[in-house]
């Protein structure tokens, strides 16, 4: 099989719930010499969006959102050993959860694996997480980064008060923001110091923060990559 059509079967196992098929075609894409990142967001990943999608428009429902998510794991538990690793310097230390309100962490779970590949170390706190215990845990760990991540609109105005309760207490960790309904406009009006479209993005942009770019910079940076990506992905703007 060519890679293109690796990528596009390995979506569609996922949307069609299909374990087994999600494992042959992950080792296929490992044999092919798929980058592995690529199988994650423009495979798996890409898969997952089409869920929701599904779900959204009530053609798929609770039942088949977790067997699609069984068989995109499956697919990640073959491809996340392949994920290149960083050296061996001071790992930074990063505090990953969905906010309160929200138990969708399919988003959370990819931008997870991205961050622990590049060697951070990473408390991941689930999802529905109060307030208070991100605060909590950033400040005990001293942490790095906080990475906010919601699907929903209702929970979205809860990564603001995440935000401000971090800097009440004097916590000095820098917060990232992602998920369905965030946008970069959003995250600036909330205080956030990044911003994330995807997993890979977070990663890059997690990089970016802790070396000490600003917010104006990181958020025009990204707005640059969004603008490549919508040429790549649609053959330009128009």
């Amino acid at each position: 099989m060519e890679k293109s059509d690796i990528l596009e079967h390995l979506a569609q196992s996922v949307v069609d719930m299909d374990v087994a098929r999600a494992r042959y075609l992950a080792i296929e894409s490992i044999k092919q010499n798929i980058d592995p990142y690529e199988a994650l967001i423009n495979g798996l990943a890409r898969g997952m969006e089409r869920v929701n999608d599904l779900f959204e428009s009530e053609e798929y429902f609770v039942p088949e959102i977790l067997l699609c998510a069984d068989a995109m794991y499956a697919g990640i538990e073959i491809i996340r050993p392949h994920l290149p690793q960083e050296g061996s310097r001071k790992k930074e230390k990063i505090v990953i959860g969905v906010v309160k309100g929200d138990t969708h962490d399919i988003g959370k779970n990819l931008v997870k694996i991205m961050l622990d590949s590049a060697g951070y170390e990473i408390h991941d706190l689930g999802r529905n997480v109060p307030y208070a215990k991100f605060v909590d845990t950033a400040g005990a760990l001293n942490a790095d980064l906080v990475c906010l991540s919601t699907l929903m609109t209702t929970t979205m105005d809860g990564m603001q008060v995440v935000i401000e309760d971090i800097k009440k207490a004097g916590i000095t960790s820098k917060v990232m923001v992602g998920g369905g309904p965030i946008s970069l406009g959003f995250a600036k009006n909330i205080g956030a110091d990044g911003y994330a479209r995807n997993a890979a993005e977070a990663v890059r942009v997690a990089k970016e923060m802790l070396h000490g770019i600003p917010l104006n910079a990181l958020l025009l940076k990204t707005k640059e990559r969004e603008l490549v990506y919508l040429k790549n992905e649609h053959g330009g703007l128009r």
